[in-house]
């Protein structure tokens, strides 16, 4: 099993990648842990040397799962043709999941930094739907649109609990 998840932040990415990876043992890659250089606040790392971390990780593992934000680095990981995930469900949801997270530790040191940053996540989440580039839903849009192997567009949440029939083929 191969599967590269892109979508909005809020829109699910993480939560169906982290139980795609606790169901099957793939390992799983957030892009964020490549995308930034390591131990530094918001320095994006060099995007050719990003790109080259995911391709060495989904040619190192028989079985994975990435997730993020960022076309290019998930167009990396569809060298290896896995199935393609673009979670879009919508403004209001993506806001209303923002909302809802709990503290992420591996982004932010305390509960309350993250919540004194979530009216700019807010912003962000609001602008996907307007800015271009690697991060907006231009640019996913292009990325689903140019892919020619397995992919799926799902506007509503994939049900987890139990397994629809859908996500227990993408298991299979």
């Amino acid at each position: 099993m191969q599967i590269a998840i892109i979508g909005n932040s809020g829109s699910g990415k993480s939560t169906l990648a982290r139980w795609l990876s606790e169901r099957t043992g793939a390992p799983l890659l957030d892009l964020d842990t490549v995308a930034w250089v390591p131990g530094q606040t918001a320095v994006p790392r060099a995007p050719d040397e990003a790109e080259h971390e995911v391709r060495s990780f989904c040619s190192e593992h028989r079985d994975w799962v990435v997730e993020g934000c960022y076309a290019n680095l998930v167009h990396a990981a569809l060298a290896s043709s896995p199935r393609l995930l673009f979670l879009n469900p919508g403004e209001e949801q993506c806001l209303a999941n923002c909302r809802a997270r709990p503290w992420e530790p591996h982004k932010y040191d305390s509960k309350d930094e993250q919540d004194r940053r979530l009216p700019f996540l807010l912003s962000w989440v609001g602008e996907y739907y307007r800015r271009t580039g690697d991060m907006s839903l231009a640019g996913h849009v292009s990325l689903f649109a140019g892919y020619t192997g397995p992919k799926r567009e799902l506007v509503t949440a994939p049900v987890l609990t139990p397994p629809s029939p859908e996500v227990l083929t993408w298991i299979a």
